[in-house]
C-alpha cells in the first residue's frame, strides 16, 4: 500500500482535499467560458466522466461575468483560472465561485495579491497557488540561471509562506514544467518542507498518446511517493481523455477505482485470434460503463486463467473457441464468433 503524504485539509465547493481523502481528479475546459451553454455542457459530459472539479479559463471580464450563471448550473465546483489581470480577479470572486488558480509571477505585484486573498479569505473561497516554469520571478531565474527542480520549489515555498504571512491557509500548491524529472524534484523539496496540499500534473505533456505516457511517468512516480493531493492530466486532446487517464494512472496504483479495468496479454505467436481487434471490441462495447471490476481477455489457454486469476471474468482464447472464465474458475467454452457478446452478457449481469 502507497503511504500517502499527510497534507492539511482544504474544502472546494463541498470537494474535502487534503487530509485522508482521496486523490481528486480535475480537468480544464477548452471552451470560451463567455459561451456559457458550451462550457456548460462541456462541464456535464466531464462530471459524467468523473471529473470531481472543473477550471474555466478567465482571460476577459466577458468570461468572469459569465462565471455567475455557470457556477449556479455547474454539477461539480468551479475553479477560475486568473492569470495577469487583477481586476478581472475580482470580477470573477463576485460570481459564487469556488476556487481561483492565482499565478504570481503573472500578476507580480504582492499588493494585489494580498488584496485578492483578503477578498478570498471574506468569501471563504480556496486559491489554488500555480507556480510555472515559464513564469518564474526574475530574482529566482537570476539565482539559479534557469527553471530547475530547486527553482520551481523555492518560488512555491516564498509565496507559499507570503500567503500564510497575510493570515490566508485556504490554498493548495501546484507546481508544474513540462520536464518530467523536474517537476519531481520541485514537488518533492516542496512536499518535504510543507503540510500543504499539492495538485499535480506534467503541465504541456502533449498529444493524447505520447502526453498520457509522459503524465504516467511523472504522477505515477509523485503518487507512489506518497505526493499529490489532487491531480490533472494536460494532454492535448479532449478534456474527457484526460480525466479517463487520470482515474488510469490511480487505479493502476490502487488509489482510485473507477470503471471496467481491462487487463489483456501482449501478442505472440501462439494467439490464434486477433487480440487486438477483440480488445478494442470490447473496450469499445463497455465505454462509459462505471462498474468497478476487471475484465482480462487473454490471447491463448497457455497460462491464461492463471495470470488472470484477480480478474472478475474474462476470456482464454483459442482456436476457433474461447473458455470464458470467473474468478479464475473456468465457466464454459464458447465459439469464437460468439465469445465476445457472451463476455458482454455476463458482464450485464454482473451489473444487476
Amino acid at each position: 500500500m502507497i503511504k500517502r503524504r499527510k497534507t492539511r485539509e482544504i474544502d472546494v465547493g463541498g470537494v474535502k482535499i487534503g487530509g485522508d481523502n482521496p486523490v481528486v481528479v480535475q480537468s480544464m475546459t477548452d471552451t470560451k467560458t463567455h459561451n456559457i451553454e458550451e462550457t456548460l455542457s462541456q462541464i456535464k459530459r466531464l462530471a459524467d466522466a468523473g471529473c470531481e472539479i472543473i477550471r474555466v479559463a478567465v482571460p476577459t471580464e466577458k468570461d468572469a461575468e459569465a462565471l455567475k450563471e455557470i457556477v449556479k448550473r455547474s454539477p461539480i465546483p468551479v475553479i477560475a483560472d486568473i492569470h495577469f489581470s487583477p481586476r478581472i480577479a475580482f470580477t470573477a470572486l463576485e460570481s459564487g465561485i469556488h476556487g481561483i488558480r492565482l499565478n504570481p509571477g503573472n500578476i507580480n505585484d504582492e499588493g494585489k495579491i494580498r488584496e485578492i486573498l483578503q477578498e478570498c479569505k471574506k468569501k471563504n473561497i480556496t486559491v489554488r497557488l500555480g507556480v510555472n516554469s515559464g513564469s518564474l520571478e526574475m530574482s529566482i531565474l537570476e539565482k539559479y540561471g534557469f527553471p530547475s527542480g530547486e527553482a520551481l520549489a523555492e518560488s512555491a515555498l516564498n509565496w507559499s509562506e507570503f500567503f500564510e504571512k497575510v493570515g490566508f491557509t485556504k490554498f493548495k500548491v501546484s507546481i508544474k514544467g513540462s520536464d518530467v524529472l523536474q517537476n519531481i524534484e520541485a514537488n518533492k523539496i516542496f512536499a518535504e518542507k510543507t503540510d500543504i496540499p499539492l495538485h499535480i500534473g506534467i503541465t504541456e505533456a502533449g498529444p493524447a498518446g505520447r502526453g498520457s505516457v509522459k503524465s504516467a511517468v511523472g504522477l505515477g512516480i509523485l503518487l507512489y511517493m506518497g505526493i499529490g493531493d489532487t491531480v490533472r492530466v494536460s494532454l492535448t486532446a479532449d478534456p474527457e481523455e484526460e480525466v479517463k487517464v487520470a482515474y488510469q494512472i490511480l487505479q493502476s496504483l490502487g488509489l482510485r477505482r473507477r470503471g471496467i479495468e481491462i487487463v489483456s496479454c501482449p501478442t505472440c505467436g501462439r494467439i490464434e485470434v486477433n487480440l487486438p481487434e477483440v480488445v478494442r471490441k470490447v473496450e469499445e462495447k463497455l465505454d462509459g460503463k462505471n462498474i468497478p471490476i476487471k475484465v482480462a481477455i487473454m490471447g491463448c489457454v497457455v497460462n491464461a486463467i492463471g495470470e488472470a486469476r484477480e480478474a472478475d471474468i474474462g476470456l482464454a482464447c483459442g482456436n476457433k473457441s474461447a473458455i470464458l472464465f470467473k474468478k479464475g474458475e473456468p465457466v464454459k467454452r464458447v465459439s469464437e464468433d460468439q465469445m465476445i457478446d457472451q463476455l458482454l452478457k455476463e458482464i450485464e449481469n454482473l451489473e444487476t
